[in-house]
């Protein structure tokens, strides 16, 4: 063989052994002492604190205690919050006396190609402030993603003319009496 295409093979094999490396570092695996969640997902925890302490926690609507309080949330390798079926993921602190407010805060999924939020090292809830306007609603699916394409225009139905049955008829003719 020519040294030409014996330097023809090395650099094709050489560019292809290199491209391999590049594939198999870019897969990113946890490291062996993360706990592992479903369907990929890694668990974060999350410290969720209240002024005063005691009040009650819940996440995604269930109870999971009162605060000072560790909550373990399973999300992606990338650290943001994984899609399990919601547009968002709800943390709510519920007041213990009356002259305290509830106090909510809502981070995104990225469900349907929506943003997702990064899960945070800690919450912390004043429960002797109102609560800020949100930017979701309490308990209410996100809008979802929106249409960016030109606007659509309704027109009326196309009307129809009498009769709407185009199928076979029968014509019976009856003359006037008389006239027979």
């Amino acid at each position: 063989m020519s040294d030409f295409r014996i330097m023809k093979m090395r650099l094709f094999f050489g560019a292809g052994f290199a491209g391999l490396a590049v594939l198999l570092a870019s897969c990113a695996t946890p490291p062996n002492d993360v706990e592992r969640g479903p369907h990929g997902t890694i668990a974060y925890y999350v410290q969720v604190d209240a002024t005063p302490p005691g009040a009650r926690i819940e996440a995604n609507g269930e109870y999971v205690g009162n605060t000072p309080l560790t909550l373990k949330i399973f999300g992606d390798k990338d650290g943001t919050f994984h899609d399990f079926g919601s547009y968002y993921y709800a943390v709510r602190a519920l007041p213990l006396a009356t002259n305290q407010y509830p106090q909510a805060k809502y981070f995104l999924t990225g469900k349907n190609f929506t943003p997702e939020d990064h899960v945070p090292k800690s919450v912390y809830f004043d429960m002797t402030q109102p609560q800020p306007q949100p930017n979701y609603p309490a308990y209410a699916p996100h809008p979802g993603p929106y249409y960016y394409g030109p606007p659509v225009y309704y027109a009326p139905p196309y009307p129809y003319p009498y009769p709407y049955y185009y199928g076979p008829t029968f014509r019976f003719y009856v003359a006037p009496h008389g006239h027979w």
